[in-house]
């Protein structure tokens, strides 16, 4: 009787598992693409020192904000961590805009809500190009639709106010793009009276500053910037995916007036102003943002507020100095002739005759565990660039990868030819 009444008891449970034998090997039985077996390894990431054009390496506080546990992207806890993002934005470009944000995305993602804000198909924009950025916002604006007029310098060189009063005269731009640091060619653009020249022609003045934000100064409000980005990878420290914005009352009066919406929704400042607390107006759900992107470009913003400004500028500077003094002193040629218009965070020296980038670079990688950078877009082939940024701008890591640069032109072929 027991063993009646157990094996009836049993006989649900029975069917239970042979139910979901069944239903697995059916599964199986579909599937056509197994498990990748390198899935099934543990992840495996190298070490190593980033001082090409960035990203850069991220500190352990930076890391540890990252990897924190998720909050709701509309919690009240969030909202005040994008507050003080929007805070920290506001100080490191010396700006009281209220229209200050991080875009979710890569410093690019800002570059196209820059332009895509402002621009309506017909109007036109003056592009000035001395390196690969001028050249994608060239590219970004076109298929927008916009009228694009090019202002071209010579990879190395940067524009005079004489260059840009020249262009707003014959070309009379809605919108001037310009580049502060142009990470391909290793060149700062002075921005000192750029602001008030625009303004004096009826144009807004738009700047890229993903390469120099925080490693050089930036005075946004004083030098009457209108539309002023980054991004998150280089100076502040943090993984690629968040983008600091900031828009003038004058540019934000120009969002306004438009007469047709901006073709991406995602990018909509609009929309991305409520969400961020910029229009005064209840928060509203717009999309779900990276929340943890937000907690580590939180802290670079913080340990920038920390140190200071005026210390970071002054640290990129001398670090800079001592590694063109270093390059100098090995025989080797920086691409940038004049000192003053050296881009404090990411330095081009010639490549060496007779020899590969390529092989330079690849040396220091497998050699020295050190990652520098060839050229990009019109300097592919002629320089080797250099990243200081952030805590990698350090006299420790000047010494570290002249070292290194050393050893690479001893050990790499030398062409003779």
């Amino acid at each position: 009787m027991l063993a009646a009444a157990q094996a009836a008891s049993d006989t649900p449970l029975l069917c239970t598992q042979l139910l979901r034998t069944a239903r697995r090997a059916m599964a199986s039985s579909m599937l056509r693409v197994a498990p990748p077996e390198k899935l099934l390894r543990p992840l495996a990431v190298p070490e190593r020192l980033l001082l090409g054009p960035g990203p850069s390496n991220v500190p352990r506080r930076i890391r540890a904000a990252g990897s924190r546990q998720l909050l709701g992207h509309m919690h009240p806890e969030m909202l005040q961590v994008m507050d003080e993002i929007k805070a920290g934005i506001q100080y490191a470009f010396q700006t009281r805009n209220r229209l200050s944000l991080a875009v979710s995305g890569s410093g690019h993602s800002a570059m196209e809500a820059a332009l895509a804000n402002l621009l309506e198909p017909g109007d036109t924009v003056l592009v000035a190009i001395n390196g690969i950025w001028g050249q994608r916002a060239a590219e970004i604006a076109r298929r927008l639709g916009a009228k694009v007029c090019e202002l071209l310098k010579p990879p190395g060189k940067y524009f005079t106010p004489r260059d840009i009063e020249q262009g707003l005269v014959q070309h009379k731009p809605l919108v001037l793009f310009i580049t502060h640091g142009e990470s391909s060619t290793g060149v700062l653009q002075p921005l000192e009276g750029l602001g008030e020249l625009c303004h004096r022609h009826g144009c807004l003045l738009l700047v890229d500053a993903v390469a120099s934000l925080g490693g050089a100064p930036i005075l946004m409000d004083q030098q009457e910037i209108d539309v002023l980005y980054s991004g998150s990878q280089k100076v502040l420290n943090a993984p690629p995916g968040s983008a600091p914005i900031s828009f003038s009352e004058r540019a934000r009066e120009k969002l306004l007036r438009r007469k047709t919406k901006p073709p991406s929704l995602y990018l909509d400042m609009g929309c991305l102003a409520n969400y961020w607390g910029c229009d005064g107006e209840p928060r509203r759900y717009h999309h779900t943002a990276p929340i943890n992107s937000f907690f580590s470009l939180r802290e670079g913003l913080a340990l920038l507020a920390e140190l200071g400004l005026e210390n970071s500028w002054e640290r990129h500077r001398a670090n800079c100095t001592l590694l063109c003094r270093g390059l100098l002193d090995m025989g080797l040629e920086l691409f940038v002739e004049e000192e003053e218009a050296r881009l404090p965070t990411i330095t081009t020296v010639r490549v060496p005759a007779g020899y590969s980038w390529q092989d330079i670079t690849a040396f220091l990688m497998d050699k020295h565990g050190m990652e520098i950078a060839g050229g990009l877009g019109p300097t592919v082939g002629k320089v080797l660039r250099i990243g200081l940024m952030g805590c990698n701008s350090t006299r420790g890591n000047v010494e570290r990868v002249l070292g290194a640069l050393r050893d690479a032109l001893e050990r790499c072929h030398r062409s003779r030819l």
